[in-house]
């Protein structure tokens, strides 16, 4: 086999490998069954939140980078780990969300999601205690 076809089975076993560990580390933390539910309720309003932080001009550029960077990834109909997979179909969604709102709080800090949450302060909360957000 020439040199750049043993350059490709490299770099694609690397990624299979990559993504079988991101599987794996997905099956350790997989939220429960009443957190999933939970934050499955929230989606309307966390999808609205994502689209207003996305769009609020104060936020610095590479948050607001990441954050339509989330809306594609949302949309698109190619997940990380497909839905057909039990509770983890779902599951990878949520935390690709859950870590996305973690570093925009870390770099703009709880009062823009605060700002801009479009819902009830109990799905305000909510959001805070599935994604582990500061209050």
């Amino acid at each position: 086999m020439p040199g750049w076809a043993w350059s490709l089975v490299g770099v694609v076993g690397g990624l299979l490998l990559l993504w079988v560990l991101l599987i794996a580390v997905m099956w350790a933390t997989k939220p429960d069954e009443l957190r999933l539910r939970e934050l499955l309720r929230l989606l309307p309003d966390v999808l609205r939140l994502v689209r207003r932080l996305a769009g609020d001009r104060t936020l610095p550029r590479g948050i607001r980078v990441r954050l339509w960077l989330l809306l594609g990834y949302l949309a698109l109909p190619i997940d990380l780990v497909p839905d057909f997979i039990p509770v983890l179909g779902y599951a990878d969604d949520a935390i690709v969300v859950a870590l996305v709102l973690r570093s925009v709080v870390r770099r703009a800090g709880p009062d823009a999601v605060t700002h801009q949450w479009p819902g009830s302060p109990d799905g305000l909360a909510a959001l805070r205690r599935l994604a582990r957000l500061p209050a």
